[in-house]
């Protein structure tokens, strides 16, 4: 406004305005990885360029479980049409060969004995609906096959053999579908956030699991794979490189018993890709942490697995999960709207390598901690003892009653002191 009043040269406030915009720090955000699993644990990876297609169709049943809804649905109606109107067609042609289709014939069968191979089938669609009656096994009553003719009986037999192969696919892949087990794993959760804090005097990196059915995951185990991109002393790129980490389980067979929400932990040390990994330098690490839980649902048999991932930006770095499972009146109660809730706690910055060197860094920020936590109660007591004492003013200035009267007192030599009981 001033440059275009001419009060200030417009040569200088644009000189301003450029020199205002070097000083400013430009912070570029660095391009976020595509995660390898999704938080619901959908892969996310697509096959392109897959020339040899026929391979789908040599297993035809599992293309029709993996297919959705919708086309599994269309294909099966399709399938059942294509089979009437085929069989159809086969009857007209049996009825027509015979001469049932002849108008004549309906004035012979009056009069002399004449029997058609199907009764009551004159045009395509009376054939149509004696080819549903059969293979439905409806049977109105109006249209039957006779023993006239060997060939509708062959045609007859085609057609329930043909039905019966249909419904039995369609009932197995529908079965199928409804109990695939990634539909037990949809009650199968995990925390949204993963914490790095200390446990027996080491950093482990923990996240909890719990199943929201009472109905249990029997041989239930959790495993961790940690994927990065990696390249190879020969200069090989490994985009999708895969390392287990092991899991802190007190049981030799690694199994969990997930009656109640867990907590599992990995203790990061020598063999732990995260050995080397501070605070700091987290937020900087391309890496992405799976969690496969695999287990045999108790009501079905069918073997689920369940999956997650945690980037570096949910991994929270000295804080702990808060406890959930209290005992009420002789019962174990899970509160699972505190199921992701975490605090935070004392834990050393530096990496589990740096930890390991030098074991002093853990008893200093526990010494740390306990110094901050004793100097907040006493903030918190003083804080306490000052509120007191204004209270106590305001009800003094609100409430004359309270306030203490004067008293005067007359010495000898007659002169006054005043003086507060």
């Amino acid at each position: 406004m001033l440059a275009r009043k001419s009060i200030i040269p417009e040569e200088y406030v644009l000189a301003r305005i450029a020199a205002e915009n070097l000083r400013k720090p430009r912070i570029r955000d660095r391009p976020r990885k595509a995660r390898f699993i999704a938080k619901n644990g959908a892969c996310n990876l697509a096959h392109k360029n897959i020339r040899e297609q026929g391979r789908f169709l040599q297993d035809i049943f599992t293309t029709l479980v993996d297919l959705k809804w919708r086309h599994t649905l269309v294909i099966f109606t399709m399938s059942f049409l294509c089979s009437w109107l085929l069989f159809a067609m086969m009857w007209w042609l049996v009825a027509f060969a015979h001469g049932d289709m002849d108008p004549s014939t309906e004035s012979t069968t009056n009069s002399t004995k004449w029997t058609p191979c199907v009764t009551c089938v004159r045009s395509f669609t009376s054939a149509f609906l004696f080819s549903i009656e059969v293979q439905v096994t409806i049977g109105f009553g109006g249209r039957m096959m006779t023993e006239e003719c060997p060939l509708a009986i062959t045609v007859l037999i085609l057609q329930n053999i043909v039905g019966l192969i249909i419904n039995a696919v369609m009932l197995g892949c529908i079965f199928m579908k409804t109990a695939q087990a990634h539909r037990r794993a949809e009650t199968l959760i995990f925390s949204r956030q993963a914490v790095i804090a200390v446990r027996n005097g080491k950093l482990c990196f923990m996240f909890r699991v719990g199943d929201l059915r009472k109905s249990m995951i029997i041989s239930a185990s959790v495993r961790i794979q940690v994927v990065r991109k990696t390249t190879t002393p020969e200069g090989e790129v490994i985009p999708i490189h895969q390392v287990d980490i092991p899991v802190d389980n007190p049981i030799e067979s690694n199994n969990i018993f997930l009656v109640a929400p867990l907590i599992i932990c990995h203790i990061i040390d020598k063999r732990s890709p995260l050995y080397d990994i501070s605070a700091a330098d987290l937020a900087l690490q391309d890496l992405e942490l799976i969690v496969i839980l695999e287990g045999v649902v108790e009501t079905t048999g069918i073997t689920t697995q369940a999956r997650t991932s945690y980037i570096a930006e949910e991994i929270l770095w000295g804080h702990r999960f808060v406890p959930i499972v209290t005992e009420e009146e002789g019962v174990y109660s899970v509160d699972y709207s505190k199921f992701g809730n975490t605090v935070k706690v004392a834990a050393p910055r530096c990496s589990a390598r740096e930890l390991d060197e030098k074991p002093s860094i853990l008893i200093q920020t526990l010494q740390k901690s306990e110094l901050s936590h004793q100097n907040s109660l006493r903030k918190r007591n003083s804080m306490r003892r000052n509120n007191s004492i204004r209270r106590s003013n305001s009800m003094r200035r609100t409430n004359p009653s309270l306030i203490v009267p004067k008293v005067q007192f007359m010495t000898p030599e007659g002169s006054q002191s005043a003086s507060e009981t």
